[in-house]
């Protein structure tokens, strides 16, 4: 329900993964009927308010998920089940929120009559795979079913606590779970945060560890780091302790899987990043993070540096096995996570409990207990 869907570009998703083998796909995808409909109108807005702001752009990918969700807070945005429901009263509304936006865009050009009639096109297609998503996810728990939440972007693009307003639209933190799928807060088990060997960002927004040089370079190279939906290049820094603490603060992290320790392979020497000094020159502490984007890009970062291992580890599949300098900056980012301070004397203890080392399932090592 927390969802925001686009029914053309889902449909086209669907076909590209029919045509690659996947059978019986209404068997194995739901959709929420309390999710929102982002229709063509929404992306047309969200293009020109980007090119509204020019230099000041958000960085957005311009597939009308911004404005969508304005829809769903000004409570004129339509739900899939209106959709499935009385197509006429689905007709007075889809009318409703078209003058709306004409009214306030008024270059925008949507022929009414020919989207209605895709519109019943697609309710029919869209049928089968609809259903109370959360009566569903809260009776598969209630029968001892395992329920697995992937959390779409990540932390600091939460439209609460990221680094507004280089944001999305929605709560990517641990709240989706609640707000976006009707889950009690009482039902979540582990919380594990998934975080690179070094930090990225797509887009625009302040990026305090960014690598301007050849390390960012060799970062995005090694790493593949290009945005799927944009295609733009990621941006790369060197590993922020300050943020993971900030988000594991946020989110109740109970482990840590650190992924693509493997692009570190090449590095002489590896930069983390353990503190952020700010304007008065104090020392921010442990999950204290700047509330504004002035404040972030004011900020001075206090680096550790740690020796290189100069080894591949892609084939590697047991953690001892791990050259001795990448297990102990695997063991470093635990220990700098969890350290001590003024404000958290006995600070909670989160273990890197999984390393990866490349793309596959395979690729990711068990890490022992100390």
């Amino acid at each position: 329900n927390g969802v925001v869907i686009h029914l053309p570009s889902l449909f086209e998703e669907l076909l590209k993964n029919q045509a690659k083998g996947l059978q019986k796909i209404e068997h194995r995808l739901v959709i929420s009927d309390r999710a929102h409909l982002v229709f063509d109108f929404h992306q047309a807005v969200d293009g020109m308010q980007e090119a509204e702001k020019g230099g000041k752009s958000l960085g957005t990918t311009k597939k009308g998920i911004g404005p969508a969700y304005a829809s769903k807070a000004t409570r004129n945005g339509i739900r899939v089940a209106e959709l499935l429901g009385d197509f006429n009263l689905f007709s007075e509304k889809f009318k409703s929120i078209v003058s709306t936006h004409q009214r306030l865009f008024p270059s925008i050009n949507v022929d009414v009559e020919a989207e209605l009639q895709r519109y019943k096109e697609y309710a029919e297609q869209v049928r089968p795979y609809v259903k109370n998503t959360m009566w569903l996810l809260n009776i598969a728990l209630e029968n001892d079913q395992t329920v697995l939440v992937e959390g779409a972007n990540a932390a600091m693009l939460d439209i609460d606590f990221g680094t507004y307003p280089y944001v999305t639209s929605s709560n990517c933190c641990i709240g989706g779970v609640s707000t976006g799928l009707g889950l009690s807060p009482h039902k979540i088990g582990e919380i594990i945060g998934v975080v690179k060997a070094y930090t990225t960002r797509v887009g625009d927004g302040p990026f305090p560890t960014e690598q301007l040089n050849e390390i960012g370079e060799l970062l995005q190279t090694r790493g593949f780091e290009i945005g799927v939906t944009t295609k733009r290049k990621r941006r790369c820094g060197w590993l922020d302790i300050p943020l993971l603490q900030y988000s594991s603060m946020v989110n109740g992290y109970t482990k840590i899987c650190l992924t693509k320790l493997d692009i570190l392979d090449t590095l002489d020497e590896i930069k983390v990043a353990i503190a952020y000094k700010g304007t008065n020159g104090e020392i921010l502490e442990p999950g204290e993070y700047p509330s504004t984007i002035a404040e972030l890009a004011n900020i001075e970062v206090e680096y550790a540096i740690l020796p290189g291992w100069r080894t591949c580890t892609e084939n590697i599949r047991n953690f001892k096995e791990l050259p001795e300098n990448a297990q102990k900056y695997v063991r470093f980012v635990e220990t700098q996570l969890c350290k001590p301070s003024k404000s958290k004397p006995k600070p909670t203890f989160i273990p890197v409990r999984w390393v990866g080392v490349g793309k596959g399932r395979e690729s990711i090592i068990f890490v022992p207990e100390r």
